[in-house]
C-alpha cells in the first residue's frame, strides 16, 4: 500500500511541475529539457519504489501511475471546467502583427523562436500574422492576414 500512495502522491508533483515547467513538444525540448525529464523519472522511480526491486513493487507502481494517467485523461475529456487546470489554455503570442511581449514571456518564448516557427509554416514576417497561438500541444498555430 506504500508503494500506492508514494505513486500517487508523485504523479501529482510531477503533473504540478511539468505544468509549471512550461509546454513543449518531445522533438522542441531543449537537450536540459530531455535530461530534467530523465533524471526526475529515475528519482521518481527511487522514490516510489524505495529500492524495492521486486515484481510487485513495479507492478503497483506502474499500475497506480497508469490508472491516475487514464484517471486525468477521462476528467479532461468528461468535465469541460477541469480542462485548462489539467491541459492548460491556449495562449495568444500575436495579435494582429503584434507580438504579445507579455504573454511570450510568461511562455519563455524568444523572438526568434516565434520568427523560426513562422518560417517553419512558410510565413515570412510576423506581422503578415493576424494570430499566433500557443496551443496546449506546444505546438504554435499561425493564422495569416
Amino acid at each position: 500500500m506504500d508503494t500506492v500512495i508514494r505513486a500517487a502522491v508523485l504523479f501529482v508533483i510531477l503533473m504540478v511541475l511539468l505544468r509549471l515547467i512550461g509546454r513543449r513538444e518531445l522533438g522542441e525540448m531543449e537537450p536540459a529539457d530531455l535530461v530534467l525529464l530523465i533524471v526526475m523519472g529515475d528519482l521518481v522511480q527511487q522514490a516510489i519504489t524505495r529500492d524495492d526491486s521486486s515484481m510487485t513493487g513495479a507492478v503497483l507502481a506502474v499500475g497506480t501511475i497508469s490508472l491516475l494517467t487514464v484517471a486525468v485523461s477521462y476528467t479532461s475529456f468528461r468535465f469541460r471546467r477541469a480542462r485548462p487546470l489539467l491541459e492548460g489554455s491556449p495562449v495568444v503570442l500575436i495579435s494582429d502583427g503584434r507580438l504579445l511581449e507579455r504573454n511570450m514571456r510568461r511562455q519563455r518564448i524568444s523572438h526568434a523562436e516565434l520568427a523560426s516557427q513562422a518560417r517553419m509554416q512558410q510565413i515570412a514576417h510576423l506581422r503578415d500574422v493576424r494570430w499566433a497561438v500557443l496551443e496546449t500541444s506546444g505546438q504554435i498555430s499561425f493564422i495569416p492576414r
